[in-house]
């Protein structure tokens, strides 16, 4: 949906126009995974998908949500009653938000919301992120709280961990409320210091494909905070903050102190050797080189989050090893793992053949038919009207 129809659908339930829309898109990782929640180096870029929220302030303490996408009626929530991990809907997200903001002592007082999204939901491509960040930007504007845009993606996180009960890093929100059109987001998730990267894959012939496994994931499950625990541990036993504080080239003896540990062994060599692959990624795009040279990183990536780090599936997996068998410059699953997405860098010429080649691939692995679109980086959140 548009802002208009948005709009409009808000004027059919609540009865009257509402006072702004705003939009938030989801984000593809284009490498470093599993880093955020490690102090580590991610490099996300946002999605032409987007949450979009038609939004009105109410002073009764009463918060009122819709989603055009689902088919169910509007949700109307007191304030007073928000309590963390009460929710298991999707108002859980856009509720949290408010929960948060509200925690942190901003006087949010209610709220109309009427929403709809094009981000896939359950594709690893932040669908709830985008949820989040519109809404806390639409509050932020409403209630001229002054937030700026990584304070917004704290307070989204901070929904997310605690209110919603999903041990996430802070990269999703960040990309939503922070990426620019035409760049990825280089950012050190440690201090939230951020880097405009130029990625305009087009002018060098060159195309990024997301390929949809349709095998939907939660981040709140267990095996995604199972890996998070273990890099804690891993930490722990090292003597660091965080995994970020193991230099590449300490690994291996790091590895060795870690001894009979091998869970943990694997956890913390994908997070170090990952962030290493972000700050590679970097150099190779910043240099103004041939960013062909990126395909191999991101190829080596997933081996990592495959073999190491074990968050993915035989999907996943199809999708890398047929577009490497038909020319694909590189390819890894993207997001937090157990299905979602995965990307494809290819030469321009070779798109059309390869998402064939994945489709017939899943055809005769009797898998449900992949969803393929091309990724361009696009604008993050945003007021509309």
């Amino acid at each position: 949906m548009g802002a208009q129809e948005v709009r409009e659908g808000f004027v059919r339930l609540y009865g009257a126009e509402p006072e702004g829309v705003w939009a938030a898109p989801g984000r593809v990782n284009l490498i470093g995974e599993h880093t955020d929640y490690n102090d580590g180096f991610v490099m996300p870029f946002a999605l032409p998908h987007i949450a979009v929220a038609a939004v009105s302030r109410r002073e009764d303490g009463v918060l009122r949500l819709h989603s055009a996408d689902l088919d169910s009626g509007v949700a109307e929530l007191r304030l007073d009653d928000l309590t963390p991990e009460s929710d298991h809907d999707w108002t859980a997200y856009p509720a949290g938000v408010v929960w948060a903001l509200r925690e942190a002592g901003h006087p949010v007082t209610g709220a109309d919301i009427h929403l709809s999204s094009t981000v896939p939901s359950g594709a690893g491509l932040s669908s709830s992120a985008a949820l989040e960040v519109v809404v806390a930007l639409a509050l932020n504007d409403l209630y001229e709280l002054g937030l700026q845009r990584w304070q917004l993606a704290r307070l989204c996180q901070r929904a997310e961990n605690v209110y919603v009960g999903a041990p996430t890093g802070i990269m999703d929100q960040t990309a939503s409320a922070c990426c620019e059109a035409g760049h990825a987001l280089f950012l050190d998730t440690r201090d939230l210091s951020q880097k405009q990267i130029p990625l305009d894959l087009a002018a060098e012939g060159l195309r990024l494909l997301v390929v949809d496994t349709q095998v939907t994931h939660a981040h709140s499950g267990g095996e995604y905070g199972k890996r998070r625990a273990g890099c804690e541990k891993g930490a722990a036993l090292l003597g660091v903050a965080a995994l970020r504080d193991i230099p590449y080239a300490d690994l291996d003896a790091a590895l060795a102190r870690l001894g009979d540990e091998e869970e943990v062994r694997r956890l913390v060599r994908h997070v170090v050797t990952e962030d290493q692959r972000v700050e590679q990624v970097v150099a190779l795009l910043e240099s103004g080189g041939d960013t062909r040279a990126v395909g191999p990183v991101l190829t080596a990536g997933h081996a990592s989050l495959r073999d190491d780090f074990r968050v993915s599936c035989p999907e996943l997996d199809l999708v890398v090893d047929t577009a490497l068998a038909h020319g694909a410059l590189g390819a890894r699953m993207t997001g937090g793992g157990f299905g979602g997405s995965a990307i494809v860098l290819a030469e321009a010429s070779d798109v059309e053949t390869l998402a064939k080649a994945v489709e017939e691939a899943f055809a005769a692995a009797d898998f449900k038919a992949p969803r393929v679109f091309e990724a361009v980086p696009a604008a993050g959140a945003r007021r509309v009207s």
